[in-house]
């Protein structure tokens, strides 16, 4: 079985499943975290190179207020996990980007953020680019003015494909890409990498979702042709 060199996820389907069972929706947030790390373990032990979460979009921040403190609380909970000794990005040599709109993140955030990103810089064996506070047409954004900036300075007027690859956050192109809880639609998800991915839709809300499933997505993507447009 081939796996993909970099497998995408949208998380969907938390708070469905927390009203569901009775819960508070973000409630489900709690699980759908215990679900992410188990998941990344999954995707370590396939060997798959590079893994992107969108764990929070921009549009996100929208919801109501409880619910987005309950969200920030989670990130803060995790990111003290990873910055101990002895986790899992130490124990499969994992390189971890946050990826998103830093300016509206908790600053306390951001900076334990950071503090993973140098502590994990030494790692080139695997990737996890976590997703948060990001937009894609966010970040399309960034790599124009990125290419704007650099054009007033050098007085020179060009912009390639291969430019602004280079200047997207997340570089590689995604390969399969898989989206929980039944939506079919990618929800301003890394637009640029997935001209070319395999979409893999799946009713399985988040924080059911199982090694089976992830398996049975991979098989999926084994059995589809890749023609890249041509």
């Amino acid at each position: 079985m081939i796996v993909p060199n970099h497998l995408g996820v949208i998380i969907d389907g938390n708070r469905r499943w927390a009203k569901a069972k009775g819960m508070p929706g973000w409630m489900g947030h709690r699980y759908g975290a215990e679900i992410f790390e188990k998941f990344l373990e999954w995707c370590l032990k396939l060997n798959i190179h590079q893994v992107s979460v969108y764990s929070l979009s921009t549009e996100n921040l929208n919801r109501p207020k409880n619910e987005v403190k309950e969200l920030f609380g989670l990130f803060r909970k995790y990111c003290k996990k990873w910055e101990k000794k002895g986790n899992i990005f130490d124990k499969y040599e994992v390189k971890i980007k946050f990826c998103g709109d830093f300016k509206r993140l908790p600053p306390d955030l951001v900076k334990m953020m950071e503090r993973i990103m140098q502590k994990t810089a030494k790692y080139q064996k695997k990737f996890l680019n976590v997703l948060i506070v990001y937009g894609s047409h966010f970040e399309l954004t960034e790599v124009f003015k990125k290419i704007a900036l650099k054009i007033l300075k050098s007085g020179r007027i060009q912009i390639t494909q291969k430019e602004i690859q280079k200047n997207l956050m997340v570089p590689t192109p995604i390969d399969l890409l898989i989206r929980t809880g039944g939506m079919s639609r990618l929800s301003n998800f890394l637009l640029w990498q997935t001209a070319y991915a395999e979409i893999y839709f799946t009713n399985t809300l988040w924080p059911d979702f199982s090694k089976k499933e992830l398996v049975k997505a991979i098989k999926w993507f084994n059995s589809v042709q890749r023609k890249f447009g041509r």
